[in-house]
């Protein structure tokens, strides 16, 4: 599978260096993501993590629920570029 075929997105530097700035704060935060079946939701919780596994990127929320950061539509109503939705 070549790069431009794959179902993977890499982040950039300026969303991973945002996460970061989410992470670190510690607060409270409104996430709308897409779930696997495609269905919006949006969850109040904290970023506890971000990290990468098997050449996807992901944010750990404190309540324990592992999102990609492609499916990640909006955080605090900002826009990812790296979203897929």
């Amino acid at each position: 599978m070549t790069a431009s075929s794959s179902p993977f997105v890499i982040a950039n530097v300026s969303v991973h260096d945002r996460l970061r700035q989410f992470l670190s704060s510690g607060r409270l935060l409104e996430i709308v993501y897409r779930d696997s079946a495609g269905q919006i939701c949006t969850v109040h919780d904290v970023i506890r993590d971000q990290f990468s596994r098997a050449g996807q990127e992901f944010v750990l929320l404190g309540r324990g629920n592992m999102i990609g950061i492609d499916h990640v539509v909006t955080i605090d109503g900002e826009r990812l570029p790296v979203s897929q939705y």
